[in-house]
């Protein structure tokens, strides 16, 4: 496995990185899960992972917006529907039948860098058997299964006051970090670290959108009243007439960026109602001319599809933020898996080109498989992670 690190330019995507005001998912460990073992993946503004068929690529986002569900108060089961597969092919059951996986994460912010470490046992029931949450070497949550027969871990989290932890349980089927604001008074400056180093993790994974457009649902009328961005992309005739409406200045950047990869003339974007509560999007070429996005080919929908993505924000796209946090203070991540599916090289170029560039300004991180990154070459800020053997 080899890691390669584009040069980016004096004052761009480093700087912006490395704003301590918006917390932000900068490793991913995979110490035992699916085909991955003791991997450490650090995860720049703008990260690509390439590699041949089977090596892995999906594996990697499949575990990052496992980590992000599960930072929003996901159960296990929603997190992962398919335990099984998670598990490396070569674990061997324990006396009691029991096989499991390990993931992780590091989120930087404020409190400086904070790592996750999660235990999930798979077989033969799913369930969280073992949890950390450290800052500067310090262990600030700490779970364990000490009795199979309950549904519950023990867990012990920082005081810092009369007795240096407190313990009690905690759910089994949930992620102990992102219970702790419900647990710890935050009486104590060991307890307030704690808390703060939690919020840190959460609202670094909380802000994901895992978005894999699928051309043959776009070519249908949306209903016109759907809201935010499904991950298919399936509404994007509807989001568009939104988009347009409420800020013309972002729609005609959309536009203008559209127009790059797509053949032919692009002046705007509109959306047409079809008279049976659903609208169609089309494509203004000028004079006149428009074209129903349905006759575009597969490359050029996705292509405008994730267009949207990168320019727009949480407001737009079916993700879930932390509310009680402002918008400001978050990064939004999008996962994008098979991020140059049936597009030309030159689309693809266009398309991360229009990524490094929203991703400079901090606000947005993109992690992307794609099947090979030789035309990213030269792209400043782009992270090349290749999975191959």
């Amino acid at each position: 496995m080899t890691v390669s690190f584009a040069p980016s330019p004096p004052g761009s995507a480093c700087l912006a990185d490395a704003r301590p005001d918006r917390p932000r998912v900068t490793e991913l460990r995979l110490s035992a899960f699916a085909g991955h073992r003791r991997a450490v993946f650090a995860l720049g503004p703008l990260t690509l992972f390439t590699g041949p068929s089977g090596s892995g690529k999906s594996r990697v986002l499949q575990a990052y917006e496992a980590l992000a569900r599960l930072g929003g108060g996901a159960g296990l089961a929603e997190a992962f529907p398919r335990p099984a597969a998670c598990v490396p092919e070569r674990a061997r059951p324990d006396a009691q039948r029991r096989r499991g996986f390990r993931i992780g994460c590091t989120a930087d912010g404020p409190q400086g860098p904070v790592r996750l470490d999660v235990a999930v046992q798979a077989e033969p029931d799913l369930r969280v058997v073992g949890e950390r949450l450290t800052s500067g070497g310090l262990v600030l949550l700490e779970t364990a299964l000490r009795d199979p027969g309950r549904a519950s871990v023990q867990a012990a989290w920082h005081t810092a006051g009369s007795s240096p932890v407190t313990r009690g349980p905690l759910p089994d089927d949930r992620l102990g970090t992102a219970l702790l604001p419900l647990r710890v008074a935050g009486r104590t400056d060991g307890q307030r670290r704690v808390l703060a180093a939690a919020e840190q993790m959460v609202v670094a994974l909380r802000s994901v959108f895992a978005c894999d457009p699928s051309p043959r649902r776009m070519r249908a009328p949306a209903p016109s009243a759907a809201g935010r961005l499904l991950p298919g992309c399936d509404n994007l005739a509807a989001v568009l007439r939104r988009t347009r409406a409420e800020c013309a200045r972002r729609h005609a950047l959309l536009a203008s960026a559209v127009g790059a990869g797509c053949a032919g003339r692009v002046v705007d974007l509109l959306a047409e109602p079809l008279g049976d509560g659903t609208v169609r999007a089309l494509l203004d070429r000028g004079d006149g001319l428009r074209t129903p996005l349905e006759l575009l080919g597969d490359g050029e929908l996705r292509y405008a599809a994730l267009a949207l993505v990168l320019l727009t924000g949480p407001g737009v796209l079916e993700v879930d933020p932390a509310g009680e946090v402002p918008a400001a203070l978050q990064t939004l991540t999008v996962l994008a898996d098979g991020l140059d599916r049936c597009m030309d090289r030159r689309q693809a170029r266009q398309l991360l080109e229009l990524a490094a560039r929203m991703c400079e300004r901090g606000h947005i991180r993109l992690v992307g498989a794609v099947s090979e990154a030789s035309w990213a070459a030269g792209v400043e800020g782009v992270t090349v992670v290749d999975l191959s053997p």
